[in-house]
């Protein structure tokens, strides 16, 4: 397969999914915006989201001061945003449309729909109330488009790199919106285990679709530990680190076996994952949660970059 080729798979699907973690997100600062204004840091809601979506300077760029309804259009509609959702959309039709050829044709009408139906959205008819409809629906296309993908596409190279695609950003934005809620969000030794302690950690959860699935494996409430353990170390949840990396490896292990020899992005990924299969909380919590985030953020781009150099297409 084409460098050129790869890429466009490996993007469409990253901006597919990046688009889908924007709307979590903003659904994220959107419900904890809602919580009683007590303590020190529970108004730093809309801040915490623009850091987490890594938009937080650019904002501050074209806006002089942090409102609700400016960072929604923000990380929503805005085209000079290249994080927006419109913008995700936007460039992953146009990788899409690059490699026509290469996709099925529910792929490409599920994705092409989506960025149609989107672009007949009026931010001004979308208030606050109808916000929370607007992004589940965000999230039900981005499953459209992904239910498409694994029920159509032949497990070829191209299944390979839309896989890696999705998980390599899938992985990213777990990390990042976790730490929104235990770096910037962190209250305050007043509130821990308090109700609305609990209400932002069952936000998080919910944010990654996990609040119920939480209940099934923890049969406890919302306690930071192991929220942290479930969207980091369970294998089984379908947003954790550990998850993604399985997958990644897979489809890394899969081009490998093409090529005949294993490639570097697939020994880092396979490191990544030794570590997390081995890992525990105690250890992650005792060097610093925040600073675990941060570095596997930075693992994660390097496996990113080495994927790029191996198959020879931009990252």
């Amino acid at each position: 397969m084409l460098g050129r080729t790869a890429a466009s798979l490996f993007w469409m699907s990253r901006y597919i999914e990046r688009a889908e973690n924007i709307a979590r997100l903003a659904e994220v600062g959107y419900r904890i915006s809602l919580t009683p204004d007590i303590g020190i840091g529970h108004r730093e809601d809309w801040k915490s989201t623009l850091i987490a979506a890594g938009c937080y300077e650019d904002y501050l760029a074209r806006h002089t001061e942090i409102k609700p309804e400016k960072v929604k259009h923000f990380l929503l509609f805005d085209r000079d945003n290249p994080s927006s959702v419109r913008s995700c959309l936007e460039t992953a039709r146009n990788n899409a449309r690059a490699v026509r050829t290469a996709l099925t044709r529910e792929m490409w009408e599920a994705l092409n729909s989506t960025y149609i139906d989107f672009a007949s959205v009026k931010p001004a008819d979308l208030g606050s109330g109808k916000l929370p409809e607007f992004l589940d629906w965000v999230r039900q296309r981005s499953a459209l488009f992904r239910g498409s993908m694994l029920g159509t596409l032949l497990r070829d190279e191209g299944f390979h790199f839309s896989q890696l695609g999705a998980f390599i950003e899938r992985a990213d934005n777990t990390a990042r919106i976790l730490d929104v809620k235990y770096y910037v969000l962190l209250p305050t030794n007043e509130t821990v285990g308090s109700d609305i302690d609990a209400f932002q950690w069952e936000t998080i959860l919910r944010s990654v679709s996990a609040h119920r699935s939480y209940r099934h494996v923890y049969k406890d409430r919302y306690r930071p530990w192991n929220v942290a353990e479930f969207l980091i170390l369970r294998p089984e949840m379908p947003r954790s680190f550990c998850f993604c990396y399985g997958w990644i490896e897979r489809s890394l292990e899969g081009l490998s076996d093409m090529i005949g020899k294993p490639m570097p992005s697939l020994l880092e990924a396979r490191g990544i994952l030794q570590d997390l299969k081995n890992g525990h909380m105690d250890a992650i919590f005792q060097s610093g949660l925040h600073e675990f985030l941060i570095e596997f953020l930075k693992r994660n781009n390097t496996v990113s970059a080495h994927i790029a150099d191996d198959y020879h297409f931009l990252s």
